[in-house]
């Protein structure tokens, strides 16, 4: 995951997905960022922070083989710690 403080006073949280080839065939790919998206659906409204740009990466393997409560794991331990260290 990257994040990025943007620096305005608007109250969205943007969020941005990437998942190159080598995750894999088109399947794969198109599998991965609908996993990332209800990965920031079912995060971000509560750990998200207004004025924040989000992009989540797709890893090979990981984000198409791990169980998803893992990959939720990992998103709010990040989530947590780009925001302890960017207070």
């Amino acid at each position: 995951m990257q994040a990025r403080d943007r620096g305005d006073d608007s109250q969205a949280i943007r969020v941005g997905f990437t998942a190159s080839k080598k995750i894999g065939n088109a399947v794969l790919r198109n599998r991965a960022k609908r996993r990332l998206r209800a990965m920031a659906r079912e995060t971000l409204p509560h750990l998200g922070r207004p004025g924040w740009d989000y992009v989540l990466v797709a890893r090979p393997e990981a984000t198409v083989t791990r169980v998803y409560a893992d990959l939720m794991a990992d998103l709010e331990a990040a989530l947590t710690s780009v925001h302890r260290t960017k207070q």
